[in-house]
C-alpha cells in the first residue's frame, strides 16, 4: 500500500521551478547593480528600483503559486473572460485613464503603480488560440472557419497596440499567432500568404512612420548616427565589447553611468555582458536554456490536445521574449521595447512571466498525476 501511494505522488517540474527562481535571483542582482546610480540621483535611494522589483517578485511568486494549483477546468474557462479583459484594458490605455510615456500610451495607472496590459494580452491570446485549435481541429484547414476567426481576434488586438503605438507588441502577438497556427495544423499555403501580408503591412507601417524608418536605418548602420537615433544600441554594443571573458566586475560597469539609457529595463543584458562578461552571459544562457527546455518538454509530454496547445503557447511567450530581447541588445534586430523575461525591471512583465511559469507547473503536475494513475 505504501508503495502504491508513493507511485501516485503528484509532483511538478522541479527543474523548471528551480531554474526560474535562479534566473529571477540573477535578475534581482542585476537590477540592483544596473539601477543604483540612476535611482540615487532621481529618488535619493540607490535601492529604489531594487525594492520595487523585489516587491514585484514577491507578487509574482504568489501568482505563480496560485496558478500552479488552479483546477484545470477553471483554467479552461478563462479564455473568453481574459480575452475580454485584455481588450478592455488595451482600450482604456487609449482613454484619458491611460498613462502616456515618451509619446506612447501603453499603461494604466493603479495607485502608485502602472500596469501594461499587453503583457497579459499575450497570455489571454494563447488561451483563446489553444481553445480554438483544440476544439475545432476539423475546421482548422478551412479558410473561412479555421483561419479568419483567430486572425481577426489577433488583428484587433494588434490594431489596439498600434494605436498606442506599440509596434513591437503587435509584432509579438503576430508571431504568437503564426507559431500557434503552425502548431495547430493550419495549411502551409495560408501561413505563407499571411506571412507575406504581415511583412508587407509591417513594411508599410515602417515606411509611413519617419521615426520607425529612422530606427530601421539606424539598425542597418548603427554607428552612422551613433549620437542620435542609434545611441542606445551603440552604447549596448560598447558594453558587450568591454566585457571580455570575465567582465569588468559586478557593479563596476561604466555604461550604466547615464551612458546607456534604460540600463535596468530592456537593455539589462548589456550590463550583464559588461560586468560579468562571457562567463556571466554563459550562466544566463544555461539557466534560460533549462527554463525553455523544460517548458517545451512539458508541452511535449501532454496527452490532451488542449493542454499541448496551452503549454506550447506559454513556452512560446517566454522564448520569444528572451530571443527578441537578446536580438535587440546585440544589434541583430531593430531596437524595440521588449523586456527580458525574469530579468528586466518592471512589474507587468515579471508578474506575467511568473503566471506563465505557474501555469506550466500546473500542467506538469497534471501530467505527473496521469502518469501515476497509469502506473497504478
Amino acid at each position: 500500500m505504501a508503495d502504491k501511494r508513493q507511485n501516485t505522488t503528484i509532483s511538478m517540474d522541479w527543474m523548471l521551478l528551480i531554474a526560474v527562481l535562479c534566473v529571477l535571483a540573477f535578475g534581482l542582482i542585476m537590477v540592483l547593480s544596473s539601477s543604483g546610480i540612476m535611482a540615487e540621483r532621481n529618488f535619493g535611494s540607490k535601492y529604489h528600483f531594487f525594492q520595487r522589483q523585489l516587491m514585484f517578485a514577491g507578487i509574482g511568486l504568489v501568482v505563480m503559486s496560485i496558478s500552479a494549483m488552479l483546477p484545470k477546468r477553471f483554467i479552461y474557462k478563462l479564455h473568453y473572460p481574459l480575452l475580454g479583459m485584455s481588450i478592455c484594458a488595451l482600450i482604456i490605455t487609449l482613454s484619458p485613464l491611460g498613462v502616456k510615456v515618451n509619446g506612447a500610451s501603453r499603461w494604466i495607472s493603479i495607485g502608485p503603480f502602472s500596469v501594461q496590459p499587453m503583457e497579459f494580452a499575450k497570455i489571454s491570446l494563447v488561451l483563446y488560440l489553444s481553445y480554438f485549435f483544440s476544439t475545432k481541429q476539423e475546421l482548422v484547414k478551412t479558410f473561412s472557419k479555421g483561419v479568419i476567426p483567430p486572425f481577426l481576434i489577433t488583428a484587433f488586438l494588434c490594431a489596439l497596440l498600434l494605436i498606442q503605438p506599440d509596434f513591437g507588441g503587435a509584432a509579438v502577438l503576430a508571431a504568437l499567432l503564426f507559431f500557434m497556427c503552425w502548431y495547430g495544423g493550419t495549411r502551409p499555403l495560408y501561413l505563407a500568404g499571411s506571412g507575406v501580408l504581415a511583412l508587407c503591412a509591417g513594411y508599410m507601417l515602417i515606411v509611413q512612420s519617419p521615426y520607425r524608418f529612422r530606427r530601421l536605418l539606424a539598425f542597418l548602420d548603427p554607428f552612422k548616427d551613433a549620437d542620435s537615433i542609434s545611441y542606445q544600441l551603440v552604447q549596448s554594443l560598447y558594453a558587450f565589447g568591454s566585457g571580455g571573458f570575465s567582465g569588468q566586475g559586478l557593479g563596476a560597469g561604466k555604461q550604466k553611468l547615464f551612458y546607456l539609457p534604460e540600463a535596468h529595463n530592456d537593455f539589462i543584458m548589456a550590463v550583464v555582458g559588461e560586468e560579468l562578461g562571457f562567463v556571466g552571459m554563459s550562466l544566463f544562457f544555461l539557466l534560460m536554456g533549462i527554463v525553455l527546455f523544460r517548458a517545451f518538454s512539458i508541452s511535449y509530454k501532454q496527452t490532451e490536445l488542449r493542454d499541448k496547445f496551452i503549454t506550447f503557447g506559454l513556452a512560446l511567450i517566454i522564448s520569444l521574449g528572451a530571443v527578441l530581447n537578446l536580438a535587440v541588445v546585440m544589434g541583430a534586430a531593430p531596437p524595440k521595447g521588449i523586456a527580458m523575461p525574469f530579468m528586466s525591471y518592471g512589474g507587468s512583465n515579471l508578474i506575467a512571466m511568473m503566471l506563465c511559469t505557474g501555469l506550466l507547473l500546473n500542467f506538469s503536475r497534471s501530467q505527473e498525476e496521469r502518469e501515476g494513475r497509469g502506473r497504478k
